[in-house]
């Protein structure tokens, strides 16, 4: 009924690295699958806050759609106008997406978007990968 101390001492064997083995599968794991990710969408994004400029289009931390009418290099400010003569002071990280850059001269922009080409994560190309696209790069 008890356990006696002869069958106790043997259940706890074992050297310190296969003991610790599963908690670095699971730290490898994530890093693959949860840190690596996160850090490359965040790179993305700081280097899309970099090429902002006068006349984006873009969508705020809190959900407003504005156009840039002017970037402070030094204060790590924008200016967006959110409409008709209302502009507001915003910071340059609150900027969540570029919904539309200006058009090259002479080139179309993207049909059935109300004139707007949309740039950035929004951005698709006309694939529809579903859930496991961006790991399989979706249907060609």
């Amino acid at each position: 009924m008890f356990i006696t101390p002869a069958y106790a001492q043997g259940v706890g064997g074992g050297d310190a690295f296969t003991s610790f083995l599963p908690i670095i599968l699971i730290f490898v794991i994530f890093y693959f699958l949860l840190i690596r990710p996160q850090q490359k969408k965040m790179k993305a994004h700081r280097a899309m806050l970099g090429q902002v400029k006068r006349g984006d289009r873009v969508l705020t931390g809190g959900g407003i759609i504005g156009t840039i009418t002017k970037v402070k290099e030094e204060t790590d400010e924008v200016t967006v106008e959110i409409a008709d003569g209302v502009r507001v002071d915003i910071l340059r990280g609150t900027i969540t997406d570029v919904l539309n850059a200006p058009a090259a001269p002479g080139a179309a922009n993207t049909p059935g978007k109300g004139g707007a080409t949309v740039v950035g994560p929004a951005a698709n190309d006309g694939r529809s990968g579903g859930l496991l696209g961006g790991l399989f790069g979706g249907r060609k």
